[in-house]
């Protein structure tokens, strides 16, 4: 059984585009408003969230990590950086993906994922930002990302690089305490093979790299499962793009994604997407564990 708080566990993601709307506008309020009006969440994990960027289309280079840690009282903040440039004022802009979680966090693991070099192709630097959570169930390995938009090409890379994570961690999970010197940055700590894969995935669901995430490993790893398919295995995956007018996509088409390994497939209850909020060019999605 999975026991979290009253015997739930409740994860949003959402790819908030640095807080601004369809409207054009960055309001982080409004971000924490849609998320307060869906449910209270036990984990919400972000892609898009920006420090110092004023070159984003409607931002003031806001720290917006500083800004959504105020307005959610209560929980842990845990950012990865992706891309870390000079802001042009001898500061830096920072550009990644966010975890706030009211249960207790053990270890964090910031990821670079591969980029590579294709000149002529937009591509920006990616990460997956991993972050043990304690559970009364025990120890999940929580994982949000962003993958590349424009290249398949690096998508498969980053995806690859992912499952490797993935396979790194259950050999971690084995690890003991070796004696009692291992103390100090030695000391081990919880990676276990449990673990939700989440984020703003830049494919379609009908396409080929969904099925590479869920590819089996090799004998002893649990896979990845689709939360969606979990639930609806019959039914077309939600759209959570392009319900309202965006420039990216031509028509309504699933880019957010929730993984989940196998082994949390029993206690899955819900899978859901708000598609009425205009305050992103995603809709939020959220699962629900007892």
């Amino acid at each position: 059984m999975l026991l979290i708080g009253d015997n739930t566990l409740k994860l949003l993601s959402w790819n908030i585009q640095w807080g601004r709307g369809i409207d054009g506008q960055v309001d982080l309020a409004r971000i924490v408003d849609t998320i307060r009006r869906i449910d209270d969440f036990d984990v919400i994990c972000l892609q898009e969230v920006a420090i110092r960027f004023p070159g984003l289309a409607g931002s003031c280079g806001e720290d917006q990590m500083a800004e959504l840690a105020s307005c959610l009282q209560g929980y842990t903040p845990i950012y990865g950086v992706a891309t870390d440039v000079p802001d042009g004022s001898g500061g830096r802009s920072q550009f990644g993906n966010a975890i706030f979680t009211k249960l207790p966090v053990g270890q964090v693991w910031r990821h670079l994922l591969p980029w590579a070099a294709e000149l002529s192709t937009p591509s920006m630097q990616r990460m997956l930002l991993e972050a043990v959570i304690i559970t009364q169930f025990g120890p999940v390995r929580i994982m949000t990302t962003h993958l590349e938009y424009y290249s398949q090409h690096q998508r498969n890379m980053q995806i690859q690089a992912i499952r490797d994570r993935h396979v790194e961690a259950c050999a971690m999970s084995q690890r003991l305490y070796l004696n009692e010197e291992c103390g100090g940055t030695f000391e081990v700590f919880p990676r276990p093979e449990t673990a939700i894969l989440c984020g703003d995935m830049n494919f379609p669901a009908t396409a080929p790299e969904r099925e590479r995430i869920l590819a089996p490993f090799e004998t002893g790893i649990p896979r990845f499962q689709d939360a969606w398919s979990v639930l609806h295995p019959d039914q077309p995956h939600i759209a959570t793009v392009g319900i309202h007018p965006v420039d990216f996509v031509d028509q309504p088409a699933c880019f957010d994604f929730i993984f989940i390994t196998e082994n949390l497939a029993q206690q899955l209850k819900s899978f859901n997407c708000d598609t009425m909020t205009e305050a992103s060019d995603h809709q939020p999605v959220w699962v629900e564990f007892e």
